[in-house]
């Protein structure tokens, strides 16, 4: 029950939700008519009407009106547009009656009806007490959380929450050198300073990993014998090919040093839900998880949760950031998405993703018989526990194409579309609505490729030039990102920016993991490796000069 509110509900062409601020009242229910086996003449009643959050309905006095089983902020949403309400508010579509017709003819009008603004009854995002509470409360109990905050700005919002949230200007993060630009715009944003380690790397692949426990204990001792403490541990764990670090041992040794540990786990929502898939960050001890509720469960785009576990970080800072990060007027229609996505996984934890699972088992043992490709597993990184099997990166390199070359040629002529693509590999992301068709025509268009590339001589150096350029190589510091962000900057040659102060974020993208950052000294291996990534197709997104003629550095 909403203390110190009253929830009122009339019944007639459609229903009514409203939450009141103050004492309950009686609500008088004139001339409604009500179907109970043969049409009854309406009566004239009154009656107390509370939500039952428990339930998901409308309790009057001893009776319940059922709310068709949705779940509860897909409920409250669905009442709130059914209303014959005189709209006096934002948006200005104003219910789909002015909706563009460009937009409507190609998506109809219902979007743009359930696209309301914070209504009473739909609840508030930055102090729920209702449905957004009740939906967040079921998110928590479903992934093992003591408290789940809902996020309209993606997971980006939610790394840069809990940076913020656990650190303090001129602490330290201790954070893997990929991590998203999102925990670097955190840093810049909060004056917190890193303390970097370098990932496990496979120049085979030019792919990135995890990192371990012994490297976390190393630079935590590291930094003890400068005099500090790090503020928090970020950890990305699945990358975005799908490699897990061993969180638990992370988890352990942080603990030890009560230290809090972040899990970046934006690719990994669906971990815990089948008996093939690793086992979830909570699980297994982490204090803030954020996961990209969008990307294999079934949420809108943009849509991420935050959870929270233990008693090491303080929830009102968290509180307090989401509010100044998130956007304050939130799309309920991004909201309801988590609540419908977290509903659809609860309705079939067990079984949901058998379909997802066999789908991509089979698609790479029909993969594995095709010359010249081959496959990403675990023991290509044997230090860490575990491979997402749902993220599935083939390597094209034997065939002499690069990843960007063979990924235009699956669109193109195949029109498979992949998810991420680099140097020397494609990574395609199966999921709960991936089907066998699409399975059997990326299989016909890696056939297609096997029968008509090989490698060559040319191609072959072509590679070893690529593995020579590596990023992540030999990283320095000059500048915290945040001085760096601030200084002063001069456009200058790219031949000429060697040895300077980098002054911008500069990745190729995606997965958005910066190959320079500001304040870091430019080196002769991030540059080749950009120009290399360009040459072959990648977009570079940070750069002001996106040809990457010039680059901005810190004056000195």
């Amino acid at each position: 029950m909403l203390c110190g509110q009253s929830l009122t509900l009339s019944f007639g062409n459609y229903w009514s939700f409203r939450l009141r601020k103050g004492p309950r009242a009686c609500i008088s229910q004139e001339n409604c008519s009500i179907g109970l086996g043969k049409r009854q003449e309406a009566k004239r009643q009154s009656e107390i009407l509370e939500y039952d959050t428990v339930h998901n309905s409308i309790k009057t006095g001893s009776q319940k009106v059922k709310d068709y089983g949705l779940p509860p902020l897909v409920s409250a949403l669905k009442a709130s547009a059914e209303e014959n309400a005189a709209s006096f508010h934002f948006p200005g579509h104003n219910r789909g009656h002015a909706a563009p017709s460009s937009l409507r003819q190609l998506i109809g009008v219902r979007p743009f009806l359930h696209d309301l603004p914070e209504l009473p009854e739909l609840d508030n995002l930055f102090a729920p007490e209702g449905p957004i509470l009740e939906a967040q409360k079921q998110a928590a109990k479903l992934f093992g959380a003591s408290e789940t905050w809902f996020l309209v700005g993606g997971s980006t919002c939610g790394v840069q929450t809990a940076i913020m949230a656990t650190c303090l200007p001129g602490d330290t993060l201790i954070l893997p050198r990929n991590s998203h630009m999102s925990a670097i715009s955190a840093m810049i944003l909060s004056g917190v300073l890193p303390k970097y380690i370098v990932p496990e790397y496979d120049h085979n692949w030019d792919i990135a990993g995890g990192i371990s426990h012994l490297q976390v204990e190393k630079t935590i001792k590291e930094l003890e014998m400068e005099g500090r403490k790090p503020a928090a541990v970020l950890v990305i764990s699945p990358t975005y090919h799908g490699v897990c670090s061993n969180i638990g041992a992370i988890v352990e040794l942080c603990h030890m040093h009560k230290i809090p540990i972040i899990v970046d786990e934006a690719h990994g929502a669906h971990f815990g839900f089948h008996q093939q898939l690793p086992i979830s960050a909570l699980a297994q001890g982490a204090d803030l998880v954020i996961q990209s509720t969008h990307k294999v469960l079934c949420s809108l785009t943009q849509s991420s949760m935050l959870h929270m576990s233990g008693n090491l970080v303080d929830r009102e800072r968290i509180c307090w950031c989401l509010q100044m990060l998130q956007s304050s007027s939130p799309s309920y229609l991004l909201l309801a998405s988590l609540d419908a996505a977290r509903a659809h996984l609860s309705d079939s934890r067990d079984t949901v993703f058998n379909k997802a699972v066999e789908l991509t088992l089979e698609a790479k043992h029909m993969i594995n018989k095709i010359r010249g490709i081959s496959v990403l597993y675990l023991p290509n990184f044997s230090n860490f526990s575990a491979i997402d099997p749902l993220r599935v990166t083939i390597g094209v390199w034997r065939l002499g194409l690069s990843g960007f070359e063979a990924d235009d040629i699956l669109c193109r002529d195949f029109k498979v579309v992949s998810e991420l693509v680099g140097t020397r590999s494609i990574t395609f992301a199966f999921n709960l609505g991936t089907k066998r068709e699409h399975v059997l025509r990326l299989v016909s268009g890696l056939k297609y490729l096997s029968e008509n590339f090989s490698a060559s001589a040319d191609t072959e150096n072509r590679a070893v030039d690529i593995l020579c350029s590596a990023p992540f190589n030999d990283i320095s510091m000059n500048l915290s990102p945040r001085e760096a962000f601030f200084a002063k900057k001069a456009k200058i040659g790219i031949e000429d920016s060697l040895g300077k102060i980098c002054g911008e974020l500069i990745c190729p993208y995606p997965p958005g993991i910066p190959v320079l950052i500001p304040g870091e000294i430019i080196t002769d291996g991030a540059l080749n490796y950009l120009l290399r990534v360009k040459s072959q197709g990648a977009i570079i997104s940070g750069a002001a000069d996106h040809l990457l003629s010039s680059l901005l550095v810190c004056h000195d």
